[in-house]
């Protein structure tokens, strides 16, 4: 089978979050199902400059009035087709922020260009090779399966995969003209509330609907968690998939990384000292023996990190430590950095992200934080077990689905991986730092936990199955 997917990030090549890690492994890992995948990407600087010996592949003089080169190239192991369009991708800034923070103002263009290019090659823009299935990815790409029911690809089976629906791609609409569309695909798809959202025109025009965790699929909908949409969604029901998210175990590996100070096993735990002690080096931190608890996140409402900057004090007041690596918002940034400045040896903060400080903190701590209000899979707890970093985690979404909580039923059975609580607010936080520090204090039972957590399979292999089995069904309806 060969499938064409769409998206805005591409680990390693560029990456803000989850969905670069997502786009990343899930080709690599559908390799075993006879499944070739080639991955389309904007041509930003970071990936023009990362290609290696490029193949011109199909030439557009006119996509929504811009001219681009398709090109093809692999990047460790990975298929991709890069949009060079100089004019929307060559720039300075992130993804989708220029070097100041503020969105790009024609963001609605880059990716309406970036969906009609993924239409195009499901329609033969290249000459001898056509995909049988295509799969889209968040907003950014939501409008390939809308241009392809309105355009000349109706019946060919198209999903999209909801990663976070919080993030819907609203514009005015005023755009519409620009996209090239039939006057009637601005009320039957793309209309929300006078405006156009990208994202429930994808709802709308895929075959299929995919979102990174089974709670997370529930989640949407209902007005809590559909931010909207959730109308959209529940007419859509029938045809909604929750599969949650693997990560790369070869690139998450505490046995082979070479990213942490010292390689370990679940069979020789001890070593994490060494990883435990450079990590308190690195932030200063005090040598004893409190846990040290580490924070791997935007630094954000939806993540939670408000609750966090309530609980600081209770963390050090209970005897533990905490190391926090992340940015976002800038009241919250400071009221972070404020605790670490308040409790010099206790706190330690680095603000921005740095990947080989992410796997030292997971190496090196002895748990995860994550409070967040809603999370659709979340990679970082699977990262935390792999590593023997006891996640603790809010009740929501993907963390509800991949931690199972140290009750005493669940530590009797020798299966907890973790620590949930409920409601998402500070005062449940609290008690979840307290019965991590008490569980913490027995090494028995912190090593059971440690080592169940270490034997949990968070790789891709049963989520390519599902996804696998998923674009079977597709491709065969659509025959």
């Amino acid at each position: 089978m060969k499938v064409l997917s769409v998206t805005s990030e591409l680990y390693p090549l560029v990456k803000t979050g989850g969905l670069a890690d997502v786009a990343g492994a899930l080709p690599l890992a559908l390799k075993a199902y006879d499944i070739e995948t080639k991955t389309l990407i904007p041509g930003y600087p970071a990936v023009m400059k990362a290609i290696r010996n490029p193949v011109k592949r199909a030439e557009f003089a006119d996509l929504l009035g811009v001219q681009a080169n398709l090109l093809e190239a692999r990047h460790e192991g990975v298929d991709i087709l890069v949009l060079d369009a100089p004019a929307l991708f060559e720039r300075a800034g992130g993804p989708y922020v220029d070097p100041n923070s503020r969105d790009y103002a024609d963001n609605w263009k880059r990716f309406a260009v970036l969906s009609k290019a993924g239409a195009e090659i499901a329609t033969g823009a290249i000459a001898d090779w056509q995909p049988d299935l295509v799969h889209a990815h968040d907003w950014q790409s939501a409008l390939t399966p809308v241009f392809m029911r309105y355009g000349e690809a109706p019946e060919r089976p198209s999903l999209i995969t909801i990663h976070n629906i919080a993030f819907q791609g609203q514009f005015a609409s005023d755009i519409f003209p620009e996209l090239g569309l039939p006057a009637h695909a601005f009320w039957e798809a793309l209309e929300y509330y006078g405006t156009i959202s990208y994202l429930k025109g994808g709802l709308v025009a895929a075959h299929a609907i995919s979102t990174v965790s089974p709670s997370y699929a529930e989640e949407i909908l209902t007005p809590a968690f559909g931010m909207g949409l959730e109308g959209v969604i529940a007419s859509r029901a029938d045809d909604l998939y929750g599969i949650v998210n693997g990560i790369d175990a070869t690139v998450w590996n505490p046995a082979a990384d070479q990213l942490i100070a010292q390689t370990y096993t679940s069979a020789a735990l001890k070593k994490r000292q060494a990883n435990r002690d450079a990590l308190a080096a690195r932030f200063s931190l005090d040598s004893d023996d409190g846990p040290i608890f580490c924070v791997i996140s935007r630094l954000t409402w939806q993540k939670g990190m408000d609750l966090l900057a309530e609980v600081t004090d209770t963390i050090v007041a209970a005897g533990a430590k905490l190391v926090i690596l992340g940015s976002g918002d800038h009241a919250l940034e400071s009221s972070l950095l404020a605790a670490a400045a308040r409790h010099k040896g206790r706190i330690g903060m680095v603000v921005g992200y740095d990947e080989p400080l992410s796997h030292l903190m997971q190496a090196g701590s002895d748990a995860i934080l994550i409070p967040s209000r809603f999370e659709p899979c979340g990679l970082t707890q699977l990262y935390a077990l792999r590593y023997g970093c006891v996640p603790v985690v809010a009740r929501t979404g993907g963390l509800a689905d991949t931690i199972i909580d140290a009750n005493e039923a669940a530590l009797n059975a020798q299966t907890a991986t973790g620590i949930k609580f409920a409601p998402s607010s500070a005062d449940a936080l609290r008690s979840a730092i307290r019965r991590a520090v008490r569980l913490h204090t027995s090494d028995k039972i912190w090593g059971q936990l440690q080592k169940q957590g270490m034997k949990c399979d968070v790789s891709w292999g049963r989520s390519a199955e599902r996804y696998a089995e998923l674009y079977q069904r597709l491709v065969s309806k659509g025959q």
